[in-house]
């Protein structure tokens, strides 16, 4: 894995050893970046369920404010904090261990209010929903914000919760790509 563009364009990120986690392809985080455009300037990004914290990362190479990096697992946040130490982007990111379950209390009120949510959960485990419904209750997000869900096309995107929209979506193999307003 490495990262596809902006300031940081070519370096290698750390993979996670020894667990079952499920990167986002070179190829789908090129698609994305490229769908999203200028919108990563100066974002506040929220990353769930982050993994290796490649989209986070990439969002930040790519001119994003800051990022905020949410995994339960200790050593995919290991991986995300070691990457972030090797890219020299440390100072504008943090890391956050929490399981989803418990809701978004950890970010409540988040300021300032995230504007771009990367979602990437483990696949057909029933995680979009009650986490796209923990981001709304979180009152952590701006208006006019972006929530980008990778999710299995077996697994179909779930009905927006209160007044989001759901905005479009993309496949590439066997991968689902929905984004969701917020406020737009």
């Amino acid at each position: 894995m490495r990262i596809i563009g902006g300031d940081l364009k070519g370096r290698k990120l750390r993979p996670i050893r020894g667990m079952t986690i499920r990167p986002t392809s070179d190829r789908l985080r090129e698609s994305l970046f490229n769908i999203l455009g200028d919108r990563v300037q100066n974002a506040v990004v929220l990353d769930l369920f982050a993994g290796t914290g490649a989209l986070g990362i990439e969002a930040l190479s790519r001119g994003a404010r800051l990022a905020v990096f949410i995994d339960r697992y200790k050593g995919a946040l290991s991986a995300v904090a070691e990457n972030l130490r090797q890219c020299g982007i440390q100072d504008r990111a943090r890391v956050v261990r929490w399981d989803m379950v418990r809701g978004l209390s950890c970010i409540r009120d988040h300021q300032p209010p995230f504007t771009l949510v990367f979602m990437d959960p483990p696949y057909e485990r029933n995680l979009v929903a009650p986490a796209l419904n923990h981001l709304a209750e979180s009152r952590a997000l701006a208006s006019k914000s972006l929530i980008i869900v990778e999710h299995s096309a077996h697994e179909p995107a779930p009905e927006p919760p209160g007044e989001w929209r759901f905005a479009d979506q993309r496949r590439y193999g066997k991968t689902l790509v929905s984004f969701y307003s917020c406020g737009m």
